[in-house]
């Protein structure tokens, strides 16, 4: 089952050995249409708050499956729910390990050493090679860049899939304690999936 989160932010338990967690809200989700699919579970179209977007897609979307105009986001997940209504949050109660994908933080156009955790070149006195890539081609024969070579470019921004065991689940406030990180920001939106 998947659920669409906000990445509150990493905090510890306070057992002794203590333990690094990540707090997750779990959004609130409308379901709006379900249907069965070939592995037998139930794949949905899902509607949830975020920010103030609004077109006429949108509202388009809004009228017809008779939502209010905060849920101004649709996704496909997977779910428990067998019709329409709000999203069932039982199977995170018996949860154990989640699966959760977040969008890294971008860091932009980065310098190789970065980037690729290089080592650099001798910072002692009288070199010149400083934080640079250093030699990236061929004499003679192929006399050329080959593909993939690591080199300075766009850092981050991209999509990151993590398990994390479950530490406590507060149905209530709907907040998940996973132990260790999660990819992304404070605040992103992401999706869990119940991993086992």
């Amino acid at each position: 089952m998947e659920y669409i989160v906000e990445k509150i932010g990493m905090s510890r338990t306070i057992t002794v050995p203590t333990h690094p967690v990540t707090l997750l809200r779990v959004l609130d989700a409308k379901v709006c249409e379900v249907n069965a699919s070939d592995t037998g579970k139930n794949v949905a179209i899902v509607a949830y708050q975020s920010g103030k977007k609004m077109n006429k897609a949108i509202e388009g979307q809004q009228k017809k499956y008779n939502l209010s105009s905060e849920f101004n986001r649709m996704v496909t997940l997977e779910v428990a729910n067998t019709e329409a209504g709000d999203i069932d949050m039982t199977p995170l109660a018996e949860a154990k390990v989640l699966k959760s994908t977040f969008t890294t933080k971008g860091r932009g156009f980065s310098g190789a050493m970065k980037r690729w955790n290089f080592s650099g070149g001798p910072a002692s006195h009288g070199h010149r090679f400083g934080r640079r890539t250093g030699s990236i081609g061929m004499a003679e024969w192929p006399g050329r860049v080959m593909k993939g070579k690591k080199m300075p470019g766009q850092y981050g921004n991209t999509q990151n899939s993590v398990k994390n065991e479950i530490v406590s689940y507060d149905a209530e406030n709907r907040i998940i304690a996973v132990l260790g990180s999660v990819s992304g920001a404070n605040g992103t939106l992401g999706r869990v999936k119940v991993a086992k």
